[in-house]
């Protein structure tokens, strides 16, 4: 794990907008838990929020992320924790599309994508 891997996940930072390298990743796979390999997020519910972080509408599965309030920097916004480990992932807002109208916003620093081999986009 990098220094800036561990600063997200363990000590709650954020990633500039825009910066990551998955923000844009067309890729298929399984987006997984950088810091313990905890599957999180398929590529299939990933979607371009316009914001800079990779968005999803929904979890893997129920039990693969946990949600905790966050007080910081004045607001209450929904953190998202890995359930398995804890570490932090990023936010969850009401503003995503129509199917769960929910945003998963991640750190891209917070993930590792297992590649589909039989799906990857050139």
């Amino acid at each position: 794990m990098t220094h800036e891997q561990y600063e997200r996940g363990w000590n709650r930072g954020t990633e500039p907008p825009f910066s990551g390298q998955y923000h844009d990743c067309k890729d298929k796979g399984i987006y997984k838990c950088v810091c313990c390999g905890n599957s999180l997020f398929t590529s299939d519910t990933k979607f371009n929020s316009g914001t800079g972080w990779p968005s999803f509408w929904t979890p893997i599965n129920e039990g693969s992320v946990k949600e905790e309030r966050d007080k910081n920097y004045g607001i209450i916004r929904t953190e998202i924790i890995c359930a398995k480990y804890g570490a932090h992932l990023g936010h969850v807002f009401d503003d995503g599309p129509e199917s769960t109208g929910l945003r998963y916003c991640i750190n891209s620093l917070s993930l590792s994508l297992e590649k589909d081999k039989d799906k990857e986009m050139q």
